[in-house]
């Protein structure tokens, strides 16, 4: 009777457990693999635990220039995406303007539209257009769709914000940019890191829009596709292990520097209407 109970009280908890606990299955198995030394190249199964997978991840080179590589693409789009997409995510939510709501449409069109539509597409906006394909057409089609997740991604933190704290801050004599630098960054400033997060992700694991635009230029997720016709090495595990615990890194600080800005947004206002308002 108390088991029943208690599981009628927590219902929704343990739902949430079990498939948080079935969305990381695939990742511990990769976690898993990542210390196995396989029978043969195209086995899967755990045979024997080792650490050499570690000490040399780079041992296929081949492997580690094409994650430097989709490294580099993505930071590059995740910077241009990011500060293009916050900037409108601030327009879209703080003014109106003519058009505001057919822009809202346009934002969702990369989303939803299927990547196969996407890379045709572009491919064929390139050649048209003679631009010969690379390292610079990939960053540009991952900026293309890495837009409309930050924008959606900034807006959702931005409707959450109360704008009376903003208001009250600069009834207390802050200038705007005192206001934006202490009360909106410090707010905002977990989703415009999560949207970061969120597009650096997308443009690293891409492979259809990227194999549509790549040219002769390879990148992590086509080295894999490559290999896996003739045997992925181990060290693939490794890299998905790796990147997977440094956005859980990031994410956990970005989490813990929001909690502390809500701790603080409330003695912040008064503290910058003070020091606006004191003679220099």
């Amino acid at each position: 009777m108390r088991l029943s109970r208690w599981l009628a009280d927590r219902w929704v908890m343990v739902v949430a457990l079990l498939v948080l606990g079935y969305l990381s299955l695939p990742i511990l198995v990769v976690a898993g693999l990542s210390f196995n030394r396989p029978s043969s190249r195209l086995s899967y199964d755990f045979h024997e635990f080792t650490l050499d997978n570690w000490r040399q991840p780079c041992a296929t080179a081949e492997m580690c220039d094409a994650v430097v590589r989709s490294v580099q693409i993505g930071f590059i789009a995740t910077v241009v995406a990011t500060v293009l997409g916050t900037l409108m995510a601030f327009a879209l939510v703080r003014h109106r303007f003519r058009g505001r709501t057919g822009l809202n449409v346009l934002i969702f069109l990369p989303m939803a539209s299927p990547e196969l539509v996407m890379g045709t597409s572009l491919l064929a906006l390139f050649v048209s257009a003679g631009v010969p394909q690379g390292f610079w057409t990939i960053v540009i089609a991952h900026v293309m769709f890495c837009v409309s997740f930050v924008v959606v991604t900034v807006k959702a933190r931005l409707a959450g914000m109360d704008r009376r704290l903003e208001e009250a801050a600069m009834d207390l004599y802050a200038s705007e940019w005192q206001t934006f630098r202490r009360i909106t960054l410090p707010l905002v400033l977990p989703g415009i890191v999560a949207a970061a997060l969120l597009a650096f992700s997308l443009s690293f694991d891409d492979f259809i829009i990227t194999n549509f635009n790549a040219g002769t230029t390879v990148t992590f997720p086509m080295y894999v596709w490559g290999a896996a016709q003739r045997g992925i090495p181990p060290q693939v595990n490794v890299i998905g292990t790796a990147m997977f615990v440094i956005a859980l890194l990031l994410v956990g600080a970005s989490s813990l520097r929001g909690r502390r800005a809500r701790r603080s947004h409330l003695a912040a206002a008064p503290a910058a209407g003070r020091r606006a308002k004191s003679p220099s």
